[in-house]
């Protein structure tokens, strides 16, 4: 089973990782290519290509400025740890055991507008690049056809290695669409999030989010190797409890059931 998550514009550059595990992206040929033509745009172009204030285009020009490799180590950081958003708080990568590093490290992976595919523990530097950005480049009009299938050909090498034929897609349709279903040698299934409100259910973008995060961290918790063993998170996934692990009473788990719904 291989899940796979969206990357998130807030980072945490400072907090120390529990882990010594860093990696390498397999991708960082073709990130550098990217680098080298985002390396010609200026502040200004870089405000109205992403939608971005004058202070964000500044950092994100010096960031594609500084950019190299190798990354230098005082300022390179594990994918799983730098990234903050909603997804990665609920995945909370800073709490995980030894096992379950591992376990992320080899079921989850971070899908990227730079970097392309990511395993949770690969060292990365600070960026802003967006999939959907629309960042004409040397193989076409934007990301997704800068990345084309190479992606999905990486996709389908980790599933042999694992002999595995699911994907779990916790990702956004954004960050999901740089993956080629049709040429991906998996089932893919993706989970649907809703929350209770006002007299339906419905998708409530920081619950679904938050719930993508804690649904890898549940599978990671109790080192789950099967779809069928997500199940049992339909009702604690909505981010309704402050700590993990997740493994609520039977009182606490009746409220859920009836405050929120997944669909797998």
């Amino acid at each position: 089973m291989l899940m796979l998550v969206s990357p998130a514009k807030s980072l945490d550059e400072k907090t120390p990782v529990q882990t010594p595990l860093h990696t390498q992206g397999v991708l960082l040929k073709q990130a550098a290519k990217l680098i080298d033509e985002l390396q010609l745009i200026g502040p200004d172009e870089i405000g109205q290509l992403m939608h971005i204030s004058e202070k964000l285009s500044e950092l994100n020009y010096q960031r594609y400025q500084d950019w190299q490799l190798p990354f230098p180590p005082e300022q390179a950081k594990q994918a799983a740890w730098l990234f903050k958003g909603d997804v990665y708080q609920g995945l909370d990568a800073y709490s995980l055991s030894e096992q379950g590093v591992d376990y992320i490290q080899t079921h989850l992976r971070i899908l990227s507008g730079l970097y392309g595919l990511l395993k949770p523990c690969d060292d990365m530097l600070p960026y802003r690049l967006e999939m959907g950005t629309k960042f004409v480049n040397q193989k076409g009009k934007d990301l997704y056809t800068f990345w084309g299938a190479k992606i999905t050909e990486l996709l389908n090498a980790e599933l042999a290695h694992q002999n595995s034929k699911t994907v779990v897609n916790l990702a956004s349709m954004e960050y999901f669409k740089a993956v080629k279903p049709k040429l991906l040698n998996a089932r893919i299934i993706t989970p649907v999030f809703k929350d209770w409100k006002n007299g339906k259910y419905k998708i409530i973008s920081f619950y679904a989010k938050r719930a993508r995060g804690l649904m890898a961290r549940y599978a990671a918790d109790n080192l789950l190797e099967n779809t069928e063993d997500l199940k049992f998170l339909m009702s604690m996934v909505m981010a309704l409890m402050p700590n993990h692990p997740v493994r609520p009473s039977g009182s606490l788990l009746a409220k859920l059931q009836n405050r929120c719904k997944v669909t797998i």
